[in-house]
């Protein structure tokens, strides 16, 4: 899935040598990796705010940059850093007051019936992906959608490779399950 992106010890390299000071290194790196970054972090549940969901997140890398040992990969790094801006993002907003979402769901629905329906299998796919638990979201984005192997998306979310396995496997299963025709004509 990744074939479109520099590959993981390009962008490992490149962020050793950012880390010492090269500057289109760091420009690489960043560019590399952009785009992961911010489809990771929409999938997560943060699609309104991913632009200053992923700036936060390079902000926070470039400040580690330097402490970077390559351990893993460089991608896989950046991801953890976007998992943790992430958690602390919904911290935050679990300690403040929430206001009432004042969107009117079915004019902003009838606006759009005559959309593309490449658009509305895009929909429909988030709405099946926003039902799967966290976890398997999570695991399944990382895996499926960014391309990272169950090894370094373990390493990402910080649990053993065969959990990942699980849990992609059971999110799987789950989508099947919501999209089957049965399913389908029993929601509508």
């Amino acid at each position: 899935m990744r074939e479109a992106h520099a590959d993981d010890a390009e962008v490992t390299s490149a962020a050793l040598a950012a880390a010492s000071g090269d500057d289109a290194s760091l420009e690489f790196f960043v560019r590399a990796t952009q785009r992961d970054v911010w489809r990771f972090i929409c999938h997560l549940g943060h699609a309104k705010t991913a632009d200053d969901l992923t700036q936060e997140t390079f902000l926070r890398a470039l400040k580690s940059l330097p402490r970077f040992k390559a351990q893993s990969t460089a991608r896989t790094w950046l991801l953890s850093i976007a998992r943790r801006t992430c958690a602390d993002e919904v911290r935050y907003a679990m300690s403040r007051p929430r206001i009432a979402d004042t969107v009117d769901w079915v004019a902003a629905a009838d606006r759009h019936v005559g959309a593309n329906n490449a658009w509305q299998g895009i929909v429909e796919l988030n709405l099946l992906l926003d039902q799967l638990p966290a976890d398997r979201r999570e695991a399944l984005v990382l895996t499926q959608v960014i391309g990272l192997s169950y090894q370094e998306a373990a390493e990402v979310v910080g649990c053993p490779v065969g959990t990942i396995r699980s849990r992609v496997a059971r999110a799987r299963e789950s989508l099947i399950a919501a999209s089957s025709p049965a399913t389908l004509r029993s929601v509508n």
